[in-house]
């Protein structure tokens, strides 16, 4: 199983923060899941958490705050509310986040602006590149006139 660099580095900040948890909250999460993460953790990752404003200053990697949420609410949290205020919570922020990617990736959206912007490039292009010519249209017999005109012209030089 390939593991990338990044998601090694969230299991070692993951597993840093379940050795700041109490043993009793510790025991909560399976000894299997905590020994994988120690197996599996980048060992030479070197990072300064400061476990008084992890959230504030955006210390952990997101990886590792969904796996600290998940490992919350799977093993540490015991009230039956206050899993159903998380899950809330969680529905809440997915929402938004679709509703952001909806919104940045929707191809309805993606066509107009190009198409609008190209639209507008040709405009001014066009608009740069070409003017007016004002073609005034002989009359029939102007234009007879000068048939003549040109056939005298020949034979007579």
């Amino acid at each position: 199983m390939n593991i990338s660099l990044e998601t090694r580095q969230a299991y070692f900040e993951v597993d840093y923060i379940i050795e700041l948890l109490s043993d009793y909250e510790k025991n909560k999460i399976p000894k299997k899941l905590r020994d994988f993460f120690k197996r599996e953790k980048y060992a030479n990752y070197e990072k300064n958490i400061n476990i008084n404003n992890i959230i504030e200053n955006k210390a952990l990697k997101k990886e590792t705050l969904a796996l600290v949420a998940f490992l919350n609410m799977k093993y540490i949290c015991e009230d039956e509310n206050e899993k159903q205020r998380l899950r809330n919570i969680y529905a809440k922020n997915e929402i938004a986040y679709q509703e952001q990617l909806r919104e940045k990736y929707n191809p309805d959206n993606l066509f107009k602006n190009k198409l609008s912007n190209v639209m507008h490039d040709n405009f001014e292009n066009s608009n740069k590149n070409t003017a007016l010519i004002e073609i005034k249209e002989k009359r029939l017999l102007q234009k007879i006139i000068d048939k003549i005109k040109n056939i005298f012209t020949k034979y007579l030089t």
